[in-house]
């Protein structure tokens, strides 16, 4: 997909020079990536105390098998 989007200069020039890219569309790509897992993790976070578990379960044993 092709989009055109107006960033400010600095920031892709400071991305460029942490990341040692020299293609604009590498860091984009890259930064939305890091975008996308960053809320993924976020949710998984969430979860923590939301889920019921059985505290007698053996994990252990479903690896034996």
């Amino acid at each position: 997909m092709s989009i055109e989007i107006s960033i400010d200069s600095t920031l892709i020039q400071e991305a460029l020079d942490i990341g040692h890219e020299t293609n604009p569309a590498v860091v984009v790509e890259s930064a939305l990536q890091e975008y996308i897992a960053h809320h993924k993790q976020m949710k998984l976070l969430e979860l923590f105390g939301e889920i019921d578990y059985e505290p007698d379960h053996d994990y252990k044993a479903q690896r034996r098998r």
